[in-house]
């Protein structure tokens, strides 16, 4: 069974690359993106990796987001946290008010 792995980000320019890197090595990637529709459906087209989109500064959508990806690929495995800046605390120590 392959490992899920999601990368904020994931669609355009390094995150794109770690993306593609985690399909070969056989994972089932999930790419986050925020804003440009357009480039995330190419994305997809272009390399088979499904696209999710919402704003990895909102705690609420990032929540909702990780249900969806968890919903339809199964639970996450890896997480690249390529999108988003940390400035209160070390990620895996953020409670949801400082994310």
């Amino acid at each position: 069974m392959a490992r899920i792995a999601l990368v904020t980000g994931g669609s355009r320019g390094i995150g794109a690359a770690i993306s593609k890197t985690l399909q070969a090595q056989g994972c089932q990637v999930a790419a986050t993106y925020a804003g440009n529709d357009a480039a995330a459906a190419q994305f997809t087209e272009e390399t088979g990796i499904k696209t999710y989109k919402w704003n990895v500064a909102s705690y609420e959508e990032s929540k909702a987001g990780i249900a969806q990806v968890e919903a339809e690929l199964g639970p996450i495995d890896i997480v690249v946290a390529n999108a988003g800046i940390t400035r209160d605390a070390p990620f895996h120590k953020m409670q949801p008010e400082q994310w």
